[in-house]
């Protein structure tokens, strides 16, 4: 079957398309960025937590790794959505103080288990975004 000019050309463009988001896709994956989301995985302080840090790429000795705050968004709205009973708490409550510290805590350890490889001398946080877009959050 022949297929007309337009046709054909509309799918070498696409498949250059697909190519090419391939190619950025395999340029940005490495099999030791595997390995230390493994660690995290594995450890079993941070499994208990309902938020999975990740690493996102290791590059030139700086780990980046995912978060659920930053100054964009204040752990209390964190807070809200893994535990729905501190939404509407002040951030002085004591029971938010208390969740503020065991995320801490948990970000810490993944911190932690992170610098402790021997190719690792630095730990970059990035804003989990997609964690809240999964969570039906919109951020700016």
């Amino acid at each position: 079957m022949a297929l007309d000019r337009f046709t054909r050309n509309y799918l070498v463009f696409l498949g250059l398309l697909a190519a090419a988001a391939l190619g950025g896709w395999a340029s940005t994956w490495s099999p030791r960025v595997g390995e230390l989301n493994g660690k995290l995985a594995d450890d079993a302080v941070l499994t208990d937590y309902p938020y999975r840090f990740r690493v996102l790429a290791l590059e030139d000795g700086v780990a980046t790794l995912t978060t659920p705050r930053s100054y964009e968004v204040p752990a209390v709205r964190f807070l809200g959505i893994i535990e729905p009973r501190l939404a509407n708490r002040a951030p002085d409550d004591p029971e938010v103080v208390a969740a503020q510290k065991r995320l801490a805590k948990h970000q810490g350890r993944a911190r932690k288990l992170v610098l402790a490889e021997p190719d690792v001398d630095r730990v970059r946080w990035q804003l989990d975004r997609d964690w809240y877009a999964d969570h039906g959050v919109v951020l700016r």
